[in-house]
């Protein structure tokens, strides 16, 4: 085992925390990019399929088969960042909720989750961000856009954070179920 020692004669957390960073520092900015590319992706999905000029509004005027279609493409859009060289060095969580459970369950150390998660809100907003240049602000801040935010639907704030517990469950026990099959785990 290799034992890097501080200044103090045992390790420390901070250089727990170092050794992680500079050890992994690419893959928490390929899982930062990841999830900046995904959020450029939805923000323009979105822009397309609500934005009140978009022609797609008036193509397809039912707004549940727009997120339909919206949900479709964020599928793909995950599916291609997943099986990039950027995802597959990563890992692509893409999600803190992966994060979390892999550091739960042991598959990465408390730092590295710590990064990960720090690296992933850095990576959606900086992709909102450039999404918001791309765009003009004036498209992705329509308030039929709204920057791509999922809001409480009728239901409420409790119905949606129910909603979004059993989508990370269900996210989950697909990535575990998969990645721990011997005849599906080469896909992932």
């Amino acid at each position: 085992m290799n034992v890097q020692w501080s200044l103090f004669g045992t390790p420390s957390k901070l250089d727990e925390a170092w050794r992680a960073l500079s050890t992994h520092w690419p893959e928490y900015v390929m899982e930062a990019v990841g999830l900046g590319l995904f959020m450029i992706s939805a923000c323009a999905f979105t822009v397309l399929l609500f934005h009140p000029a978009s022609p797609a509004l008036q193509t397809v005027p039912d707004a549940d088969l727009r997120r339909l279609l919206i949900g479709i493409a964020m599928g793909l859009t995950a599916i291609t960042i997943i099986y990039s060289p950027l995802g597959k060095r990563s890992g692509a969580h893409l999600n803190p909720a992966v994060t979390l459970t892999f550091w739960r369950l042991n598959k990465i150390e408390g730092w590295d989750a710590m990064f990960y998660i720090v690296a992933q809100f850095a990576g959606g907003a900086l992709g909102v961000l450039v999404a918001a240049q791309l765009l003009s602000r004036m498209l992705i801040g329509d308030t039929a856009v709204n920057y791509a935010v999922t809001v409480p639907g009728a239901g409420g704030p409790w119905i949606a954070f129910a909603a979004e517990a059993a989508i990370s469950f269900g996210l989950m026990m697909m990535v575990l179920i998969v990645s721990n099959r011997h005849a599906l785990n080469r896909y992932t």
